[in-house]
């Protein structure tokens, strides 16, 4: 069975990751791809039971260590229950945040040791790396924004309520990444228009899926009569 295809989006708050996994999900089903669309934290039982823990700030006392810590049971939960199987069967994983958000959110902003992090990575990780990264770059200030347009009477989750300056910090760290791994991640202006950046990554993700000669089950199914 041929391998399928892991693509993540990253970015800072606001800067319309949803959006645009929900288009490109639609877009390659209508394509006749097995498409699986996630988020971290949560995607699978145990790490959605651990979502509301981190989201909802009941963690912040307990320092950022530990809010990494659960961060990385909840990866671990998501990887081996759900994104590895998928990707072995042949699909299209498309996953809201993945390691890169911790390295930025846990990381740089919240000063863990890198040794700390790389280990923590490593393991929850295990090898399932993404094959390709969208970095959804906005200013923060029109990112927060748009968070808030979104949330309407809803309460700032544990990072939406931070200050801008850490916002600022994190746009830069999510840039360095993209800057230091360059065959991997992808930046995307996400102040443009919906429709230009879900036509912009849906390009990209094509060209790269043929590059990789991943194609629809049927036409694998085709190509092997």
């Amino acid at each position: 069975m041929a391998r399928g295809f892991f693509i993540t989006f990253e970015g800072g708050e606001g800067a319309g990751k949803s959006t645009q996994i929900d288009a490109l999900a639609d877009r390659l089903r209508g394509k006749g791809f097995d498409v699986v669309v996630t988020r971290e934290p949560g995607g699978s039982q145990g790490a959605e039971a651990l979502r509301h823990v981190i989201l909802s700030g009941a963690a912040e006392p307990f320092g950022p260590a530990m809010e990494a810590i659960l961060f990385a049971a909840a990866r671990s939960d998501h990887v081996e229950q759900l994104v590895r199987p998928a990707v072995a069967r042949g699909a299209i994983v498309l996953c809201d945040r993945f390691i890169d958000s911790s390295r930025v959110y846990q990381g740089i902003t919240s000063h863990l040791q890198p040794s700390f992090m790389v280990s923590l990575e490593r393991v929850t990780v295990n090898g399932m790396m993404p094959d390709l990264t969208f970095v959804l770059d906005i200013d923060p200030a029109e990112g927060l924004r748009r968070a808030t347009q979104r949330r309407g009477t809803g309460i700032a989750d544990r990072f939406e309520k931070e200050a801008l300056a850490i916002h600022r910090k994190r746009r830069k760290a999510f840039l360095d990444i993209a800057r230091k791994e360059p065959e991997r991640c992808v930046v995307v202006d996400a102040s443009d228009t919906p429709q230009r950046i879900g036509s912009r990554i849906a390009e990209i993700v094509e060209t790269r899926l043929e590059a990789s000669g991943i194609k629809p089950p049927l036409e694998r199914a085709g190509d092997e009569i």
